[in-house]
């Protein structure tokens, strides 16, 4: 997304954004046709080719980035509930921010001066605020772009511990843990692209048509140092933003596509809190190859000026598309694989009737876990309940076996009779109908309905 055809469009008043729909007919035509005399506008002559640039910046990637802003508000409100905390929920949380904040630059570079250049709207901000802003917004585009980057990579790393290595997620995949990857991601996005502030200036000319001095961009000298170019702009580049991560996120989520279909095929040999990280590094799976396909464009535009020349404007554009669309998606994704984020998004923002009693299935690893066991309190529950029927069933027998006066049979049982179960129950009637006789006779003889069927 960040090449040297990006500066130069942004360095030279975007030529992409230049176009003829507003200006006089007869005067332009007749400017354009003489080669001797051509409108320019910074430096750069007016064409007629601004109708794909409005399509694609102006409109959408205005609307698409103003549904992401909306989508990762929202993302962030229901991470950031207290029954959503949890290591990898932070870290989506970073990725949020990042994406918005991706989202908002890209809206003032590309989207706005788009509008101008095909509608002539928006004079003062194309050629007076632009100018002085976007010396930095574009560092800061280059740093949320990386540390979004990173923080995917973060997240896949994170369920490939929880899926794969299970035993280790409870010491590695903490809150701390995840706090300080991001804060390490955030830092060394910005040490990394501090030379960018330095790329950009702007200089002053009087508008062809308004008469007026207007502000326009060019390449600083440090991006005309050639071994600057070579080697951080374009190696250092498509090696940290695009082959490392790349590489990374292929090979992890390799493994973690395996040990789910593995674990697909024995779904009912896992325990609860098994088939919740299952789901989660599948929902994770699908934001990780929606990454991958929206970063195609911007990876081949990359190797492209790498390896051979400039690459063509249309695919810069698109590219830059295609990263805006990447950074608003992912809230559409939690909504569909997310079931419990899909359950707190509906009760916040939309109709509470459409919720039934109960409480909430977790999709998301959450802080009501038993710190000494895997399983979930529910579970823990189950299982001692399950226990306890079973030691009441001992306690029948033996009973039964004292009442028949064979004591040294008892004795053998083992366990000596226990006061009373451990979970209480309402007192029995005196009184007891065929229908209460025949379920105590047939628990005497060690076997009840709920034995046979849990469910019922």
């Amino acid at each position: 997304m960040r090449n040297r055809e990006e500066l130069k469009m942004m360095g030279t008043s975007l030529e992409a954004f230049n176009s003829t729909s507003y200006y006089d007919a007869d005067q332009l035509s007749e400017n354009l046709t003489s080669k001797e005399n051509p409108i320019e506008e910074c430096k750069q002559e007016i064409n007629s080719s601004g109708l794909f640039d409005f399509v694609i910046y102006g409109v959408l990637m205005n609307l698409i980035g103003l549904f992401g802003i909306f989508g990762n508000a929202i993302s962030m409100i229901i991470l950031s509930r207290p029954q959503m905390k949890s290591s990898i929920n932070y870290l989506l949380i970073g990725l949020a921010r990042c994406d918005t904040m991706l989202i908002i630059i890209s809206i003032l570079i590309y989207g706005l001066p788009a509008i101008y250049a095909y509608t002539g709207l928006m004079f003062n901000y194309k050629f007076i605020v632009y100018p002085k802003i976007v010396r930095f917004l574009y560092p800061l585009s280059c740093m949320a772009q990386i540390a979004t980057v990173y923080l995917t990579l973060t997240v896949t790393l994170e369920r490939y511990i929880a899926v794969c290595h299970p035993l280790r997620a409870r010491s590695f995949c903490t809150c701390g843990r995840a706090q300080l990857a991001v804060l390490i991601i955030v830092i060394f996005s910005f040490v990394y692209n501090l030379p960018k502030f330095w790329e950009v200036e702007y200089y002053t000319e009087i508008h062809w048509k308004y008469n007026v001095t207007v502000y326009c961009l060019q390449s600083a000298d440090l991006r005309g140092n050639e071994l600057y170019v070579t080697l951080y702009v374009h190696w250092m580049y498509f090696f940290i933003c695009y082959l490392f991560p790349f590489l990374a996120l292929v090979i992890f989520n390799a493994t973690i596509y395996r040990r789910v279909r593995k674990a697909n095929r024995d779904l009912q040999q896992l325990s609860r809190h098994q088939r919740r990280e299952i789901g989660l590094a599948t929902m994770l799976l699908c934001v990780v190859i929606v990454f991958l396909i929206c970063n195609i464009l911007p990876l081949a535009s990359n190797i492209h000026e790498t390896f051979l020349s400039e690459p063509p404007l249309p695919l810069v554009q698109m590219g830059n598309l295609l990263v805006t669309i990447n950074s608003s998606i992912n809230f559409i994704i939690y909504v569909i694989f997310g079931r419990k984020f899909k359950k707190i998004f509906l009760r916040l923002f939309c109709n509470p009737n459409l919720f039934g009693p109960g409480r909430d299935s977790p999709e998301f690893p959450t802080y009501d876990e038993s710190i000494i066991t895997n399983m979930t309190n529910i579970e823990l529950r189950n299982s001692i309940r399950h226990y306890c029927l079973n030691r009441s069933n001992t306690i029948s027998r033996n009973n039964n076996s004292v009442s028949n006066g064979s004591m040294r049979q008892s004795m053998k049982l083992g366990r000596p009779a226990s006061p009373g179960p451990c979970v209480y129950y309402p007192a029995r009637s005196p009184v007891r109908s065929p229908s209460q006789t025949s379920r105590t006779s047939s628990a005497q003889n060690g076997w009840s309905k709920k034995d046979i069927d849990p469910a019922l």
